[in-house]
């Protein structure tokens, strides 16, 4: 089972001292951020993509890069990286590039995205939403595992004999996550090419999650990739500790009311009591995270937001030394009774076989 955190790159002011980051600020707090998640033994860091204000997180490959210059161990991944506006030669020559640099430790999470007028910008309508997606990863696919690629498709100039440079570490490609908060035809892409589904099911109930991870599953098994059981599930997550819940519900009010999507709508206490955010003290987080495996069954990849609504690098630092107590008993507790046969992480399709092999013998 891998842990990470996630931050989307907002710029918003400390809702208690009212002052503003600037935008270097910003980016050296999420760089500082990662590296601290590797210090308390965390797995993954990921940050997303958005091209509007608030936010700084344009340029993931940048941005991991640097973090990869001042980490060993932790993971480097997106979540997301929009697959529908970004040319998918420039995703994979990117990605590649950060991938060698990297030692390998770079994972790739696709999305559409939920920004609408990103499509304009970069020259897309947003009505083809679904459609890019679908063609821009097929073209993504084959890009990084053939060296010379002729295709024709609607939404790019065709290509003749064109190979992507650098190839991939080894010949192996990053591995791919498609996320989703709504879309059954991400979960349909994800297991015809047996990636792995991501549901980031921060906003609505987990039913609906439920729903797609379910899909996904079923899919994953159609197409002969291993059993349900089998297909690689990543879900997302919020959490904000204190030693005891009414600190942690006090501490936290201030983030939750500065976070636009939750301003004017409901309570905090009714988003906790039905979304994965967890508002309390460790044993909580611990407690109510575990739940999360009676819903979706065994997976692999645990993100959390931890530095919303303009909380300052000092107190998400908190946030993250909190976690490095609570995530070995998070990595135990998700470790029994996991079947053998199911992974505890992400498996690349050359990891399969023996797997494959395990289920049926």
């Amino acid at each position: 089972m891998q842990f990470g955190i996630f931050s989307i790159g907002d710029v918003r002011p400390d809702p208690a001292s009212k002052r503003p980051l600037s935008e270097q600020e910003r980016l050296r707090m999420m760089a500082t951020i990662a590296a601290k998640a590797e210090e308390v033994g965390f797995d993954v860091f990921a940050t997303g993509e958005h091209h509007n204000p608030p936010f700084v997180s344009s340029s993931a490959t940048t941005l991991l890069a640097y973090i990869a210059a001042r980490t060993n161990r932790i993971i480097l991944s997106t979540s997301t990286t929009l697959i529908t506006t970004n040319d998918p030669v420039k995703i994979a020559e990117d990605f590649a590039v950060l991938q060698h640099l990297a030692d390998g430790r770079v994972d790739l999470m696709t999305g559409r995205g939920n920004t609408g007028p990103v499509y304009p910008w970069f020259g897309q309508d947003v009505r083809d939403g679904i459609p890019l997606a679908i063609e821009n990863y097929a073209l993504l696919h084959r890009l990084w595992r053939e060296e010379s690629v002729d295709w024709q498709g609607k939404f790019r100039t065709a290509l003749q004999g064109f190979t992507s440079v650098p190839r991939p570490l080894d010949g192996v490609p990053p591995f791919v996550w498609h996320g989703s908060v709504r879309s059954p035809e991400t979960a349909e892409q994800a297991a015809y090419y047996g990636d792995g589904f991501f549901a980031n099911h921060l906003f609505f109930p987990k039913r609906h999650f439920a729903g797609l991870v379910n899909l996904y599953r079923d899919r994953f098994e159609h197409y002969g990739h291993g059993t349900r059981e089998q297909a690689v599930v990543g879900l997302g997550g919020q959490a904000f500790m204190r030693r005891n819940s009414q600190e942690a519900l006090r501490d936290y009010r201030p983030y939750f009311r500065n976070t636009p999507v939750y301003r004017g709508g409901p309570s905090l206490e009714e988003v906790a009591e039905h979304t994965p955010l967890t508002v309390g003290s460790p044993q909580e987080v611990i407690d109510k995270t575990l739940t999360f495996r009676e819903t979706f069954g065994d997976y692999q990849r645990q993100l959390f937001n931890v530095d919303p609504g303009g909380m300052p690098e000092k107190t998400v630092l908190e946030q993250l030394d909190l976690f490095g107590e609570i995530l070995p008993v998070l990595r135990k507790e998700f470790a029994a009774g996991r079947p053998a046969q199911v992974p505890d992480g992400p498996l690349h399709p050359a990891q399969r076989p023996a797997l494959l092999q395990g289920a049926t013998s």
